[in-house]
């Protein structure tokens, strides 16, 4: 087993923050079954199967850039264990292919030139990558992951990381997740056309497609947009919870880190701006439900995922909970290990429609992967692979936070397309 560390981000440039945590693991399990010559330089292996980098006679070698000492250390730890207790499960059962799978992890910390050292490091030697947090990392990374050909996950949904044939963004985008905000705010809370309501978002692409999204949602309502643009370093928002109140914002979005959601929300409350607030999923950590803001956010937010809660009643999210719980039992269970399983079980199912095909080389795997239409892993909504330029799946949650239930949050609603995804991603 083998421990490397670095540090990573994913996603178009998004900024958050989560809590903090360290801890660099690398999956491994090295395991043998003696067919061949083929090794991970490429060719053909004794099994008859094409190989490439990453890929040995007995071993496929994936990678993850992730941040465990940054600001979503938090987010990165809980991926990092949910993808290696895949790849435990998976090797416990033969491998995939006759091989055994092995996850090189580097931490980057969230900053980008140590992300940019760390694929440096490993790219000649894994087939893909199942995870790789931070947009500003990803943007940084795009045009040599698309020049290697390798199949690429990100913990990032902005709408610039599409249409690009490796990297896939699993899910919505912000744009599609802000616009089931504001149909959201419409239904339920009351607002009306002439209503302002404020979007409080990180600078670069994490808040900027999240804006795009919340501006066409609310121009289509006769809504303004009253928006605070925010670095990932502010974690005291009092002056921006003072403009909006100034400006009499009847609701709030906020495409930000956790520790901003929770000072947004307790500083609201504690002002008299007790108006409804709906995050962006990055926007919310279990950890937030023992802190002092924990009464304000159970009583005013709402958070617009493209998964459930891990306190669903799907069961294979039941499944995935019971088995982390067992082998982490000393972690939380929240959104980052929903995320982490199921990119991991995303990528277990190209790799084994890429060795039915005949072959594990960089191309035969992102081939196998874009000939995915209705890939279920059974803890969310279908994907949709096959459409570069399109998300692959424009459904969301509504979740509520919950101090009692396991990831501190409940499906509030089940997943749906909110009215005017479609006409919106047409226009686009």
């Amino acid at each position: 087993m083998n421990t490397t560390t670095h540090r990573p981000r994913t996603r178009r440039r998004t900024s958050g923050t989560v809590l903090a945590g360290a801890l660099a693991l690398l999956l491994a399990v090295s395991g043998c079954s003696s067919k061949a010559d083929g090794g991970d330089k490429g060719g053909d292996a004794a099994d008859g199967v094409r190989t490439g980098p990453g890929v040995s006679a007995d071993t496929i070698r994936l990678g993850s850039l992730t941040d465990l000492t940054g600001p979503y250390a938090t987010l990165g730890k809980s991926i990092v264990q949910a993808q290696q207790m895949w790849a435990d499960e998976v090797n416990a059962k033969g491998g995939i292919c006759g091989r055994k799978i092995e996850i090189v992890v580097k931490d980057h910390g969230y900053d980008v030139q140590k992300a940019v050292t760390a694929y440096a490091d490993i790219s000649a030697d894994i087939v893909a990558m199942p995870q790789v947090i931070g947009s500003p990392v990803v943007a940084a990374l795009l045009d040599d992951i698309e020049r290697d050909k390798v199949l690429t996950f990100p913990q990032a949904w902005a709408a610039s990381l599409l249409g690009k044939d490796a990297v896939q963004v699993i899910g919505t985008t912000y744009d599609i997740d802000m616009i089931a905000a504001v149909d959201f705010l419409t239904r339920t809370k009351g607002l009306k056309k002439g209503d302002k309501i404020g979007h409080v978002y990180f600078e670069g692409d994490y808040g900027a497609n999240a804006l795009e999204g919340s501006t066409w949602a609310a121009k289509k309502a006769g809504l303004t947009v009253v928006g605070q643009k925010i670095q990932a370093t502010d974690t005291d928002l009092s002056a921006q919870v003072s403009a909006l109140r100034k400006e009499g914002v009847k609701a709030v979005l906020i495409s930000a880190g956790p520790a901003q959601t929770a000072s947004l929300v307790g500083v609201a409350a504690s002002r008299g701006l007790r108006v409804p607030v709906v995050s962006s999923a990055p926007g919310f950590a279990p950890q937030l439900m023992k802190t002092p803001a924990a009464p304000a956010l159970a009583k005013l937010l709402h958070i617009v995922s493209a998964a459930p809660a891990v306190s669903s009643h799907l069961p294979g999210v039941q499944r995935m909970v019971k088995a982390y719980q067992k082998k982490f039992s000393d972690s939380p269970v929240d959104s980052g290990v929903l995320s982490g399983y199921n990119a991991a079980q995303l990528m277990g199912a190209d790799l084994k429609k890429a060795c039915e095909q005949g072959g594990l080389s960089r191309e035969d795997v992102v081939k196998a992967h874009r000939s995915q239409k209705n890939a279920d892993t059974g803890l969310g909504t279908p994907q949709d692979f096959s459409d570069v330029d399109r998300p692959a799946s424009i459904k969301t949650y509504v979740l509520k936070p919950d101090a009692k239930a396991v990831g501190a949050v409940v499906n509030a609603e089940d997943a749906h397309t909110a009215p005017g995804v479609k006409e919106y991603l047409t226009a686009r």
